[in-house]
């Protein structure tokens, strides 16, 4: 993925790209060198989390968060708008959101106040050093009747401009200057999802987010909302489906024109002895039909449970033989399901090497479509 491009340049045809949460800066048990032989390009870190830690004024020094990780490939800071939505909203002990930004209460009886503005959340992007930046936005409430709502595609508005003056603030004329993306909310009201999009694509971004908490009442992914969200933007921005990953939705939601990434799946399932593993045909090829939805067609990847299971004890194959990551060419499933057994920390390593692997396979699969 190249990142830095003119704004004006046209991005059709642009590569799926599947970007790992290394939300502190870390993926767990793995180290640079370890993610970029699982062919991953890019990572995603979280802006309001490390503003706290490592701060502001290290990363600075540092040069930057990859430099600090000694990561040669790309970063997508995360403006922190999630994390204002589900620490937040729901605990005004611990801050009030307002139009100003959000104020977080950090002495004793609320004596103390930090406001994270859109411009804070950019400044502290451009010390983070990513290729890709997010604005702030306001997380619209599951819950939210039509005027909250309103109130939270006004404010993602309002905090969107603001993000990008800030950001033409400190970037200048700069022609290395990182991408600027916007996210679109409205939860699934059609009228104001559009509202947000169109006076985001105004103010003039890179890319545009899809945000939101967009399931149905029975917990199914509403496809409808978020092809609609598709739509509402030109193809030459970069579509970017936040926190969405699950396999067969990632296939789901390229072919309705997103191509950018990210959940923490792969790396969480893996710490609990969770595989994903293709189902090939006898040539090693992935059964996956790109012509069809993935639920009109037979599943094209299986789990392979490890940490409280005996079925794989004594099976010396690997995860997957056609997989040339390094768990596969290394190792047997009997192997990994001892490390789980004992509790050994290489458990994590060896299984997120494999899930990582996995995600890069299936954007190559994509990719090739």
């Amino acid at each position: 993925m190249s990142a830095r491009k003119n704004k004006a340049e046209k991005t059709e045809g642009r590569e799926a790209i599947f970007c790992p949460d290394a939300t502190r800066g870390v993926l767990r048990s793995l180290d640079s060198q370890d993610i970029a032989a699982t062919k991953t390009k890019a990572m995603i870190v979280n802006t309001l989390h490390l503003r706290e830690r490592p701060r502001i004024e290290n990363l600075q020094k540092a040069g930057g968060i990859k430099k600090l990780m000694n990561w040669s490939g790309e970063i997508i800071s995360d403006s922190g708008g999630f994390q204002i939505f589900s620490l937040f909203h729901s605990n005004p002990d611990k801050g009030k959101i307002g139009d100003e930004g959000l104020k977080i209460y950090t002495g004793a009886n609320k004596q103390k106040v930090d406001l994270f503005s859109p411009e804070v959340s950019i400044q502290t992007q451009m010390a983070i050093g990513s290729d890709i930046q997010i604005c702030l936005d306001d997380f619209t409430r599951i819950d939210a009747d039509e005027k909250g709502v309103e109130e939270s595609v006004r404010r993602t508005i309002g905090w969107a401009r603001r993000s990008k003056e800030e950001f033409e603030r400190l970037t200048g004329q700069s022609e290395n200057k990182p991408q600027l993306f916007a996210v679109i909310q409205g939860h699934n009201n059609r009228k104001w999802r559009r509202y947000c999009a169109d006076a985001l694509q105004e103010i003039g971004f890179a890319g545009f987010g899809l945000g939101g908490w967009l399931f149905n009442e029975d917990g199914s992914i509403d496809y409808a909302t978020m092809k609609f969200n598709a739509e509402l933007t030109s193809e030459k921005y970069a579509r970017y489906a936040m926190g969405f990953g699950k396999p067969e939705d990632v296939v789901v939601l390229f072919k309705m024109g997103y191509t950018i990434f990210d959940t923490v799946l792969p790396t969480r399932d893996a710490r609990h002895g969770r595989l994903n593993v293709f189902n090939r045909d006898r040539e090693g090829k992935v059964v996956l039909n790109m012509d069809k939805l993935p639920s009109e067609q037979e599943p094209f990847y299986r789990y392979v449970y490890l940490d409280k299971t005996t079925q794989h004890e004594d099976n010396l194959s690997t995860p997957d033989k056609h997989c040339g990551c390094h768990t596969c060419r290394n190792y047997s499933l009997a192997y990994l399901n001892h490390l789980f057994k004992i509790g050994d920390s290489l458990a994590w390593r060896l299984a997120t090497i494999h899930n990582l692997y996995f995600y890069q396979e299936l954007m190559g699969i994509l990719n090739l479509a």
